[in-house]
Formats: structure tokens, C-alpha cells, sequence
């Protein structure tokens, strides 16, 4: 039976679920903000189920350390520990946000569309304006996403059901997510939903034809500045960027430059080049741009403590069955690939 240690917030139920299983030994650590934090000398040599934001200091005391679970669906903070030359595995909390930021894709696609920015500041100024692009309709647009995990499977769901085309860009095809969590009822578990799936060769047929793209793929070293001036002029004038994924996925010049001189229509941006992004960044002053302080999906929302500790709980009834872990991370992703 596994040695737990928990260094993340506690959720009664879930910590109820956690004892209740057979000849579980645990250990509760309490959480701390910093990012840098040390396993007590006499908990590191014994853990081997580790329940944090990510690895501690002192890992190489952590001998028996075989699981780390985190709670962001986010990984980049795991490469420096090298946790695949260590024989260590990892899951992450792909599925938590998959809702809320499928939602806020949703939205910042009417409000974009809509030029809610522009209404708004009419109704500042006492303008009374009905002009036709205040009055454009979502159904019957083709939204584009570039990489199909959780996110893009929940936001692809609900496009379809409000009528939009979905076309994805994927580097491999699109399969089914048997190991990964999902809310029942939610995302696209199958790979079914997309009206159409391009590869590598046909990049530019894919950007050519959207009216929204949303970047949906981690931030690796491969997907670093991924996304540059020769993709963004491949969008069309009407395309509208999203982006609830990462920001340095776009080159930031290359996105700026997309806004001066207007080769895309407009973005909504809620993950960034610097936290928190200064006053005087260029990105607050374009008119049609959204930007949110990356709460599109995050741990202070209210479901958040009972899916994180619902995935991580049923992980450790998995290791302790030997059956497949949910959103286990694979090497080359450890490795920052």
C-alpha cells in the first residue's frame, strides 16, 4: 500500500474517499504559495505518491518517490525535475477547466463578433448606435482549433450545438481520450465532433478558411513562439485570435504586428507574456482586443477542489489496482516535447 503525501489544499470529501481505501498511509503538508518548497526530511525518504503544484526542492531526497500529481492542466513547471531519467510519473489536471474555459471561448467569440467593447463604450458615452456589425450571429462560422485536448473537445461541444463548423489542427489524428478525465457529459471523449481535421501539409488551408482560431495546445520548448508572422498572415482579415492556452505559444511581436496593421480582425487574449502584464503594454490599448487576468479557468473557481481531488483520488485506487492512470503525462511530454 502507498505512502501519500499531500501538500495542496484539503477537500474534506475527497480526503474522506482517500482514507476510506485499504492500508493508505498519509501524510498532510501544509500548502504553501511559494514555488520553491522542501519535503520534510523524514516524510521525502518515505513518500511515494506525491499530491502538489509541483516537485520540491529536494527531490533528490525523495528516493521512493514513484507519482506526482499536480493540480494544473498545465506541466511546463515539471521539466527542470527531468521526472522521466528519474522513473517517476506524473498526471496532471487536464478536464478540471475544461467547462469554464470552453465558456469563456464561447463568450469572448459573441462578444468579439459582436464588438461588445464597442457597445459598451457607446453606452459611456451616451451613443445611441445600431449599426450592422453590433448584429452579426456565431451560427453558421467556422472556428478553428489549433491542437484538441480537453479544452478544445468541451469548447468544439458547444460550437456545434450552437451551430459552427469546427475544423482542427492536429499533428497526429484525432483520437479517443480513454485515460483522461472528463466531466460526464462534457467534451468529446470519442474524436467525433470535428467536420474537418488537417495535418501539418495542409497548415495554411486550414488558417485560410476560419473566422476564429483558438490555440489549444501546452506550452512545451516545441510550442514555444510555435506561432508566428507567416501564420498570422495566413488568417483572414475577418479571423479573430483566442487564446486561453498559453502566451508564448504566439510570438509576441508577431501578434502585436498582427493587431498594428490589422491582419486579423480582432483577439482575446487571457494568457500572457509577462504576470501581471504592465499598464504601459501595447495589448491594453487596442480597441479590439479582450484581455483577462487568466481566469478563463483556475483554482479559485468553486468546482475546482472536487474535480482535482476526484481525479487524484481515483488515480490512487488505479496505481493500487495497477490499472492506467488518468492524465498521465508521457515521457517526451515530460521532457518538455
Amino acid at each position: 500500500m502507498p505512502n501519500i503525501c499531500i501538500h495542496n489544499a484539503i477537500y474534506a470529501p475527497g480526503l474522506e474517499r482517500l482514507r476510506e481505501l485499504p492500508g493508505v498511509n498519509l501524510t498532510i503538508l501544509p500548502p504553501k504559495e511559494p514555488d520553491s518548497w522542501l519535503l520534510p526530511e523524514d516524510v521525502a525518504g518515505q513518500v511515494e505518491i506525491l499530491f502538489s503544484s509541483t516537485a520540491p526542492s529536494n527531490l533528490d531526497a525523495a528516493k521512493r518517490l514513484r507519482l506526482l500529481h499536480i493540480d494544473s492542466a498545465g506541466y511546463s513547471q515539471l521539466f527542470e525535475y527531468k521526472l522521466h531519467e528519474r522513473d517517476i510519473r506524473a498526471c496532471n489536471a487536464t478536464g478540471v477547466y475544461d467547462i469554464p474555459i470552453a465558456e469563456w471561448n464561447v463568450a469572448m467569440m459573441i462578444n468579439l463578433l459582436r464588438d461588445l467593447r464597442g457597445m459598451i463604450r457607446h453606452q459611456e458615452a451616451g451613443i445611441w448606435d445600431r449599426d450592422a456589425r453590433f448584429q452579426r450571429q456565431l451560427r453558421g462560422s467556422t472556428v478553428g482549433f489549433w491542437g484538441y485536448g480537453g479544452l478544445a473537445r468541451e469548447t468544439a461541444r458547444l460550437c456545434k450545438a450552437m451551430g459552427l463548423n469546427v475544423h482542427v489542427f492536429s499533428r497526429s489524428p484525432i483520437r479517443p481520450r480513454d485515460d483522461h478525465y472528463v466531466v460526464p457529459g462534457t467534451g468529446d471523449p470519442r474524436g467525433v465532433l470535428p467536420d474537418a481535421v488537417f495535418g501539418p501539409d495542409r497548415k495554411a488551408e486550414f488558417l485560410g478558411n476560419l473566422d476564429f482560431l483558438i490555440i489549444a495546445m501546452p506550452l512545451t520548448d516545441q510550442t514555444r513562439g510555435l506561432i508566428g508572422e507567416d501564420d498570422l498572415k495566413l488568417l483572414p482579415r475577418r479571423a479573430y485570435l483566442l487564446n486561453p492556452a498559453r502566451g508564448p505559444i504566439i510570438q509576441e511581436q508577431a501578434l502585436l504586428r498582427a493587431l498594428n496593421e490589422r491582419w486579423i480582425a480582432g483577439a482575446a487574449l487571457d494568457t500572457h507574456y509577462h504576470y501581471p502584464m504592465p499598464p504601459d503594454h501595447p495589448l491594453w490599448k487596442f480597441s479590439n482586443v479582450i484581455m483577462t487576468p487568466h481566469i478563463s479557468g483556475s483554482t479559485a473557481m468553486p468546482e475546482f477542489p472536487h474535480r482535482i481531488w476526484d481525479i487524484f483520488v481515483a488515480n490512487v485506487e488505479r496505481w493500487i489496482a495497477g490499472r492506467p492512470l488518468l492524465n498521465e503525462l508521457t515521457p517526451g511530454q515530460l521532457a518538455g516535447q
